[in-house]
């Protein structure tokens, strides 16, 4: 049974437009290998937006600009080794600008672009995935 305390956790939308077209970074989770946006606990002394950006150069590999505010939240369900958390993840835009080839987290990750509407159709969490769709629409990512 999930903890009625929701969690926060900040999350980038890793991102890049090719000939107008919309692409976003997902990677894979650690555990389970599914698709997910990089995403992490709040630090202290660090904004939700650097959080973010932090996230997706060390789960991602990807560096670029990020957004002030977020785009988006959703909630899931996160499972811990002795309980379940329910988590309200903020999704911060980053365009990404520079793609590195070695990483913090390369060996436990795998990374795909892809566009909006796969990605939708990639992720588990509902949230993430009605956000993404949201994103598909044209001139919704700047």
């Amino acid at each position: 049974m999930a903890e009625k305390r929701l969690r926060t956790q900040y999350a980038a939308l890793p991102y890049t437009v090719i000939d107008g077209v919309p692409r976003i970074l997902l990677v894979t989770s650690r555990d389970t290998g599914r698709w997910i946006v990089p995403k992490g606990w709040p630090e202290k002394k660090t904004r939700p937006c650097d959080q973010a950006a932090r996230e997706a150069y060390e789960e991602a590999g990807a560096l670029g600009r990020v957004t002030r505010k977020p785009v988006g939240s959703y909630r899931y369900e996160k499972h811990l080794r002795k309980r379940t958390v329910t988590c309200l993840v903020d999704v911060y835009l980053l365009r990404v600008e520079r793609e590195l080839e070695d990483w913090p987290e390369r060996a436990q990750r795998s990374r795909r672009w892809v566009s909006p509407d796969e990605a939708a159709l990639m992720v588990d969490d509902a949230g993430l995935g009605a956000l993404l769709l949201h994103l598909s629409g044209p001139a919704l990512l700047p």
